[in-house]
């Protein structure tokens, strides 16, 4: 190779280099800017993933979601207030479900997503997650006298909604118990738990802590019950674009704040009711979770 060659190819690769580097710059800065230009923090919902966002039944069309996750963002957007200076900002709510809410992150038409989303290797390949906000494990509902362990569902019906790590980990666990079930993909938590009752399916998968505020706060599903048998343990965590860098550093110190003044023991009660506290394994994520200043 001559010396022009040489030199014509340096350039170029230093070219290359320097476009890498401004890109995740700006990617970096992206968030936060689009905040300051707009004033206005978009939250991702899902309006049927209680209790960690939803919108409650009969509701009116302006109502705002509900839920563990939606309290928590908002109570993060009031830190970004403080922490990046712009004490006008406003929450704006865009509505996800289980198949379009990682894209909705990745195509910038929300900038957190306040849901049931876990934290997995394969998801951060397209997005970012911020520090856990909950550990909740995949089980399943079913009639007073369905089956109660994995191994007796050979041959039956089940339901879980699909994209979801549930629907992974369902799958996983017929395949290496070697277990015969047909699969039904359902669109929402009620529709599942409605095909339960109605005995057109033997159980219905989703997690746990989703299972056991439906079965409790629907009277209508009094004759279900969770079964004991747990699936995975997963962790829980807000969504936000990949690579901003920046960003993700602003929400996990709101959150680590939210932690470790107390404050989410409040927004778990808001969620949960009044007389329910965070059991022992999630009260130590908040503090091992809540990284110091």
């Amino acid at each position: 190779m001559g010396a022009f060659s040489r030199t014509v190819g340096a350039l170029a690769l230093s070219t290359m280099l320097t476009t890498i580097v401004s890109f995740f710059a700006e990617a970096s800065a992206q968030t936060i800017d689009q905040l300051r230009s707009s004033k206005t923090l978009r939250l991702g919902y899902d309006p049927g993933a209680p209790p960690f966002s939803y919108v409650p039944p009969g509701s009116p069309a302006t109502a705002e979601p509900q839920g563990y996750s939606v309290d928590l963002c908002r109570a993060v957007a009031d830190q970004l207030k403080e922490q990046l200076k712009i004490p006008d900002l406003k929450v704006a709510y865009v509505t996800v479900n289980t198949v379009n809410c990682f894209d909705t992150i990745i195509e910038n038409k929300a900038d957190l997503l306040c849901e049931s989303s876990t934290a997995t290797l394969s998801r951060r390949t397209k997005v970012d997650f911020s520090i856990p906000i909950f550990i909740d494990g995949a089980s399943f509902a079913i009639a007073q006298s369905g089956p109660r362990d994995v191994k007796q569902l050979a041959g039956k019906k089940v339901a879980v909604l699909p994209g979801t790590t549930t629907e992974q980990e369902l799958r996983r666990a017929l395949t290496g118990t070697q277990i015969n079930a047909e699969i039904v993909l359902v669109k929402t938590n009620q529709e599942g738990l409605d095909l339960v009752e109605k005995g057109q399916v033997a159980a219905y998968f989703a997690d746990r802590a989703t299972l056991t505020f439906l079965l409790r706060r629907e009277k209508q599903l009094a004759n279900l019950l969770m079964a004991d048998t747990y699936l995975s343990i997963e962790p829980i965590a807000l969504a936000l674009r990949r690579g901003d860098s920046d960003f993700r550093l602003a929400v996990d110190t709101a959150l680590s704040h939210i932690y470790r003044r107390g404050e989410i023991v409040q927004i778990f009660k808001g969620a949960f009711g009044p007389l329910n506290t965070p059991s022992q394994l999630l009260a130590a994520l908040y503090q091992i979770a809540g990284l110091p200043d």
